[in-house]
């Protein structure tokens, strides 16, 4: 069942369109990926659905109840109120009820004693059991572990770019809606918190619409794929993997009935150039036809040149890292590291945010030194520093000309030349907009022109700290088979999973006080050896939580009772030892009797009685525990 219905959307930018009448419907449960170059509108047609921007032209058809939430690509708040004001913004009864309730659960925290604050915390624990909201509480506070954020009374003004972007994610999971719109959610977080977000986005109850350049997490939550290309929007079912098989169909398609267009186009421009003599109705509808055919966009052929750039010749020596320790405000990010980069080598970097990451790489560029150790710099390394902080550019530039600055003219690994223009085609940018000025760009076009700007100076290292934060899938595919063919050493920070294992198959992965663990293999690899520790340690934990319990239960279960050997023998003799002593007892007392008043003789007598009577009494104890135990093991045997 359709949802949210968009008939003939159109919307432009001054000269430039970007998408022109595309017509598509949004059903209950989808879960759709928007694909397309940077530049194509993919945001702009999100903020349109979200209500935020307006539209040229077209209608976008919902109910009167359909609740949109929205996620922007670079979130922004309103004044300096709290996490817990922007996650609990709505003004829907249960939201306003779970933002009452966690923030007199932060006033009693702070003076618990105060029983004011305990008759609110009481009132609100029934509003909140009247409602049946105490699920909507658990998923919330789950949401926000989840994503780090445990201070819920910080100031949002005080947040990084990255914790605003998680405050915003929390926000848009937590209010409830008919369509939830994401625009590059993944950007910013890491590994554990992305894996995290896919599992959460399967079991999401409404539809979703969503940017990212994400391939893995585009396959495993997608049910349906927009690609927006030359103005146009073209749908399919399945996730990324199935899109991918049907959109090579769909050029096969597109280019057989470009090459019959061109033909056709061939054979009326021949019958123009004859020229006829009569202009009759019917010539003058077959003239019509070839304007047509003239104007019609034809499709874009893939251009196949070759960019496999020779780049600078380099040495044996890269970087030599011999035990470098690097501390920024008493928090320690590197500690003894040592490390040889040899030439050629794919080196991706991997590790929460904030564990040090760029450090490394400002390191190894000469933007910051060690603390302690050294790194020797081969003579013949020369550097492009793909940077996560935009360059300035000069808005009135042309786009060639930008290029241009740095190269004109580069060279192939087998000696060809490449101009700065095909460069730039390869790169996405058309002769004619080549020649746009660059305040005309979006952000996304700006950093890949910056990309192409690097690579033209023909380097023999690439270090690239994030690049698919801000590059769209079909940059990334050119930027990858770029590195493939690549002459150089390659090392690249990024939190993406399929972009780290098509790039590297060396890691240095960054395990938290300065630690950084050296791992050979694939991204994919790692985590597979990761989960599979994880599933041992985890095992482990199992076998001996049971083997707790058996020894629990087993000391616990009553054992069956015996008489040991030396207990049973103790048992037989007890009752005549007893009769003897007593016997020995009374023939000593008849002895002290018949003495009289004669001391001497009284006086040993008296002790060995005394002595007689203390074994007797401690020979009877003794009985009367193995009596008892008897008693126990005939009850027990009968």
């Amino acid at each position: 069942m359709n949802i949210l219905s968009v008939e003939n959307l159109s919307k432009s930018f001054g000269d430039k369109t970007l998408f022109n009448n595309i017509t598509f419907s949004v059903a209950e449960k989808q879960r759709i990926g928007i694909i397309g170059v940077n530049g194509t509108g993919k945001s702009t047609l999100l903020k349109i659905l979200a209500g935020i921007e307006p539209s040229d032209a077209g209608e976008i058809i919902k109910p009167k109840s359909y609740n949109i939430e929205y996620l922007a690509q670079n979130p922004e708040f309103e004044g300096n109120g709290t996490i817990l004001d922007e996650i609990f913004y709505g003004d829907t009864p249960l939201i306003r009820l779970l933002k009452k309730y966690e923030e007199a659960l932060i006033a009693l925290q702070k003076d618990p004693l105060n029983e004011r604050k305990q008759d609110t915390l009481f009132k609100l624990q029934q509003e909140m059991d009247a409602m049946n909201a105490w699920d909507a509480n658990t998923q919330a506070k789950s949401i926000l572990t989840k994503l780090g954020l445990d201070d819920h009374s910080q100031n949002v003004g005080q947040l990084s770019g990255g914790q605003k972007k998680r405050v915003a994610i929390a926000r848009s999971l937590i209010q409830p809606a008919d369509l939830l719109i994401l625009d590059e959610p993944t950007n910013h977080l890491d590994i554990e918190t992305i894996e995290w977000l896919e599992e959460y986005i399967t079991r999401y109850p409404g539809a979703i619409l969503l940017i990212t350049h994400d391939r893995y997490f585009l396959d495993r939550v997608t049910n349906g794929i927009f690609e927006l290309e030359q103005g146009n929007l073209y749908s399919y079912e399945g996730n990324y993997s199935t899109f991918l098989e049907a959109k090579a169909i769909r050029e096969e398609i597109e280019a057989a009935n470009e090459d019959k267009r061109q033909n056709l186009l061939r054979r009326e421009l021949a019958w123009m150039r004859r020229g006829a003599k009569a202009r009759t109705t019917k010539q003058k509808a077959r003239i019509q036809r070839f304007e047509e055919l003239q104007n019609k966009p034809g499709h874009r052929q893939k251009d196949d040149l070759d960019i496999a750039i020779g780049g600078s010749r380099l040495g044996k020596k890269v970087f030599e890292i011999e035990n470098i320790s690097k501390q920024y405000e008493h928090k320690t990010v590197i500690k003894n590291f040592s490390y040889i980069v040899q030439p050629f080598e794919r080196i991706g970097i991997v590790g929460p945010n904030g564990s040090g990451k760029t450090s490394l790489l400002n390191l190894l560029t000469g933007k910051d030194i060690p603390d302690e150790g050294t790194i020797d710099v081969g003579q013949t390394v020369k550097i492009a520093y793909y940077t996560q902080e935009n360059e300035e550019m000069n808005q009135e530039q042309r786009v060639i000309d930008y290029i241009k600055e740095t190269a004109q003219i580069i060279k192939t690994i087998d000696g060809k030349e490449i101009t700065a223009s095909q460069m730039l085609e390869r790169f996405l940018f058309s002769p004619a907009m080549q020649y746009t000025y660059i305040k005309k760009l979006s952000g996304g076009e700006r950093r890949r022109l910056y990309l192409l700007k690097i690579l033209m100076t023909e380097p023999n290292v690439i270090i690239l700290d994030e690049p698919t934060n801000d590059l769209d899938i079909e940059t990334l595919t050119i930027l990858e088979d770029y590195l493939e063919e690549f002459p150089g050493v390659v090392l690249t920070v990024s939190h993406d999973r399929f972009f780290l294992d098509k790039t590297s198959d060396i890691l240095f992965v960054f395990e938290g006080e300065g630690s950084i663990r050296i791992f050979y293999g694939s991204y994919s690899e790692y985590l597979d050896e990761e989960k599979q520790k994880q599933e041992l340690l985890k095992k482990e934990e199992a076998k001996e939580k049971a083997q707790a319990v058996t020894t629990s239960e087993q000391s616990n279960k009553p054992k069956k009772l015996k008489l040991s050997y030396k207990e049973q023998k103790e048992w037989e003799g007890i009752e005549d030892k007893i009769m003897q002593l007593e016997e020995e007892i009374s023939t000593i007392q008849q002895e002290i009797a018949s003495s009289g008043s004669d001391f001497a003789k009284v006086q040993p007598l008296y002790e060995k009685e005394q002595s007689l009577t203390t074994e007797l009494e401690q020979i009877m104890e003794r009985w009367e525990e193995l009596s008892e135990l008897v008693e126990q093991i005939e009850k027990q045997n009968a």
